[in-house]
């Protein structure tokens, strides 16, 4: 499809809704819609997303904030029309052929109310663009703008559905605000919230990013880390029968072992290929990532690291060590341990790790990490987060179904 949005300005402008306009071109031009961005302020930033500047339309343009003093009178002066008219032709030469306009806030704040008023007769012409206005925040609601806003038009438009458009707004509170507002029924307003770019803010690198991306981390819950070589000390094959006895309770638990094999003992390819053939025994294909099938010759330092802001435990089943480093980098990294009660991990996780004997029964040990991580409120609100906030999740569960929907029969 071809899909345009639609705000005062755009990135590298920095501001709350220019960051949601930038992260959903990112996530359309991803899904592999033609995606343009028209904007009365910013410049190119994504080669697959085309920018046009409309000087006009921003709400800082020179002849915009001159009207906008008279209209915060109370006064609509002669040349607010010929504005309208000159905004009116600019849609309807830069639309042409698209399938959708997004309109982010321009329909429920007057800071260029001859672009709202142009968009609001544009959205009334007979033609093929379909158009979401996605409400971020109300003029009419605000107390801060009360003293700018007259009964009658064009301020009458932002508190006025428009025919035939689609309603999205950013949170519950905000749909109830409208529904008030507007006299809409729940049902015609959309919700769809905010996300964060989880790779961004995490820092992640772009191997890591790939890799999460291909294994399907980022929907893990939880993901465990064991950033061990594989050698046969480190007693790969406990987890494995860990992770069988998780699954039952945690259905979306992940566990991935980072390292390659030890580099000193040939017979460590022997025992690679045992834990993979347990891993298939067990039915742990598609929950189990031995990184050594990709990397044979290990991570890189930064990736390392960036395993350990992804992950929400940190598992280690080893029968014996001599320091165990991955101990303190997860205290470093706020990630919870899980770790076989031998000295050296007792002595470096102390009273803030959770022990588990080597003779232990897995589903018992699986069982204690479930328990753990259910009564851990950051790990529940960090799961939560994943699933309901990220970007991708956003755009998959909510953005798409939207841009793929039937026209409304009302008009």
């Amino acid at each position: 499809m071809n899909i345009t949005l639609l705000h005062y300005a755009s990135p590298p402008v920095v501001g709350g809704v220019e960051m949601v306009l930038a992260r959903q071109a990112e996530l359309l031009a991803r899904a592999g819609h033609r995606v343009e961005v028209l904007t009365g302020r910013g410049a190119p930033w994504d080669a697959r997303i085309g920018v046009c500047v409309l000087p006009e339309f921003d709400s800082r343009h020179p002849l915009v904030l001159s009207l906008k003093q008279q209209l915060d009178r109370g006064i609509v002066p002669p040349e607010f029309e010929s504005l309208v008219d000159r905004l009116y032709a600019l849609l309807q030469e830069h639309l042409a052929g698209a399938d959708w306009l997004i309109v982010h806030n321009v329909a429920s704040l007057h800071k260029n109310l001859a672009l709202t008023a142009a968009l609001q007769r544009f959205s009334q012409a007979s033609g093929d663009t379909r158009m979401i206005l996605w409400h971020h925040d109300f003029a009419w609601t605000g107390k801060r703008y009360e003293a700018e806003l007259h009964p009658g038009y064009p301020w009458d438009l932002l508190r006025m559905p428009w025919k035939g458009v689609e309603q999205v707004t950013i949170s519950d509170s905000r749909k109830a605000e409208m529904c008030r507002l507007y006299g809409l029924k729940p049902g015609k307003v959309h919700v769809i919230p905010n996300g964060v770019d989880m790779d961004n803010f995490l820092a992640l690198q772009p191997e890591t990013r790939l890799l999460a991306d291909r294994l399907g981390l980022h929907e893990a819950a939880p993901l465990l880390l064991t950033p061990v070589r594989l050698t046969r000390r480190k007693n790969l094959e406990f987890g494995l029968h860990i992770l069988a006895g998780l699954l039952p309770r945690l259905p979306a638990a992940r566990w991935v072992i980072t390292g390659p094999l030890g580099a000193h003992n040939p017979e460590n390819l022997t025992y690679y290929r045992y834990l993979c053939d347990l891993r298939s025994e067990l039915g742990l294909d598609s929950t189990v990532a031995f990184l050594a099938e990709t990397y044979p010759d290990g991570l890189s330092d930064a990736q390392i690291a960036d395993f350990y802001r992804i992950a929400d435990a940190l598992l280690i089943t080893s029968q014996e060590e001599g320091f165990g480093l991955p101990v303190i980098e997860a205290g470093l990294a706020r990630v919870p341990i899980f770790a076989s009660d031998i000295p050296p991990l007792r002595a470096l996780g102390g009273k803030w790790a959770t022990y588990f004997k080597l003779q232990d029964d897995p589903a018992d040990v699986a069982g204690r990490i479930a328990a753990r991580l259910e009564g851990d409120a950051a790990y529940r609100l960090r799961a939560h987060v994943r699933a309901k906030f990220t970007w991708e999740a956003i755009y998959e569960r909510q953005i798409a179904p939207l841009l793929r929907s039937e026209p409304s029969r009302e008009g």
